[in-house]
């Protein structure tokens, strides 16, 4: 499966984004889809995921400012990030997954190349 994200851009606290993430080669709705983040110097961290039977799951400090959901009909994911704080900046990647640990990165067989978000006043 192949995934194409994009959507990422400079925005000021408080702003709204809305990542979008294409897959081709793959059905959506079959895989663990998953959004992670590498900040500077940082390692690459878990922020929202979406598994085949639409249970979503969050890191603890993204939990009621973003959303992670797919439209099935695009074979496309989305994530939503509401409220944005200069710590969310980060490169934003989707992965996918035919395993249920959604917050393992070794889980995500799949990954695609990544969107930068830079929150900044």
């Amino acid at each position: 499966v192949q995934l194409q994200a994009s959507g990422g851009g400079t925005v000021q606290p408080g702003d709204s984004l809305r990542l979008t993430c294409a897959v081709s080669g793959g059905t959506v709705s079959t895989y663990l889809m998953g959004w992670w983040r590498q900040a500077p110097g940082k390692e690459r961290e878990f922020v929202a995921a979406m598994a085949w039977s639409s249970t979503t799951y969050y890191k603890d400090s993204v939990k009621g400012r973003f959303a992670i959901s797919r439209d099935t009909a695009k074979n496309t994911v989305y994530l939503q990030m509401n409220s944005l704080k200069s710590e969310d900046t980060a490169v934003y990647y989707c992965a996918a997954s035919r395993q249920k640990y959604y917050s393992r990165k070794g889980a995500y067989e799949n990954w695609g190349q990544g969107t930068e978000v830079t929150v900044s006043s």
